[in-house]
Formats: C-alpha cells, structure tokens, sequence
C-alpha cells in the first residue's frame, strides 16, 4: 500500500478491503472502515462518511450488538439500492447471509470472544489486540461482499 503510517492508501490503485483493513489499523471503528471506502464511490463524501458511521462502531456504539462492520455496509447497501425499500432489505438479508456464512453471527459480542459493551470484555479485547486482528478480518469480509454486491445491478 501506498503512503506513510498516516496517509489513507490511494482508493483507486488499491483493494476496497485493504483500504478498510488499513482504516481499521489506524484507528477508524469497524463501520467507518466501511463507510469510508465506498461512500465516496455512492456520492458520500468521505468525511460524511466517517461522521455518519462514527457511532456504529463495536456493535453500535460499543454496546456489542450487531458487528459495525455489517451496520457500515447496511448504510452502503441503502445508498446503492435505496429507494426501494424492499429491494434494500433483501439485499441486507443477503448481506447477513453472506456474511454468516463466514462468521457465523452477525452480533458482534458472538463474534468476539469477549463482550466488549463491559470494560472488562472491552479491555481484555484491546489487550488481546482483536480489534487488530478479528475485527480487521471482519471488516475485509464486509468489504468483499460488499465489492460482490454492489457490482449487481
């Protein structure tokens, strides 16, 4: 990747899901990985972007529930198919789908060994380094099915 520790690799000569594990790795939550690398593509500004997703991070908002990474590419998927709500929610079925069929669970506390909503769940996670590690992995998986689907039409 291009670029210095500081500097987001350039978006166009670089994978989605290594632009997203990059974001992860240098501080943005899991969501607004997401939102980030392909808001901008769907007409969101990218620091829009980073607003917007800034409270799904850890489950919306460190609360453990559903993986930001999943509620990021919900807000993906409503920008690429909005408008037809129907059409939106099938395709957030097949995201979760996708998605499962991968991790197993879409809830971030089923995903993470610990429950990072406690301080206790949330500091034995960052000891470990999971955010460093598991939730980049579920990030890139996000950003894959995400590169898979929004290429449908």
């Amino acid at each position: 990747m291009a670029g210095h520790d500081n500097e987001i690799p350039n978006q166009e000569n670089t994978a989605r899901a290594d632009v997203a594990a990059w974001l992860m790795a240098h501080g943005y939550n899991c969501a607004q990985a997401i939102c980030a690398v392909f808001g901008p593509r769907l007409g969101l500004p990218e620091s829009l972007a980073l607003s917007v997703a800034s409270g799904f991070g850890g489950g919306m908002a460190r609360r453990a529930e559903t993986c930001g990474a999943v509620t990021g590419a919900l807000t993906i998927l409503g920008l690429r198919f909005g408008g037809d709500k129907t059409l939106v929610y099938a395709k957030a079925r097949e995201f979760f789908d996708k998605f499962k069929a991968r991790h197993d669970s879409i809830v971030c506390r089923e995903l993470l060994p610990y429950d990072i909503s406690t301080e206790a769940g949330h500091k034995a996670a960052k000891e470990e380094g999971l955010f460093g590690s598991a939730c980049i992995e579920y990030v890139r998986t996000a950003a894959e099915i995400l590169d898979e689907m929004i290429a449908q039409k």
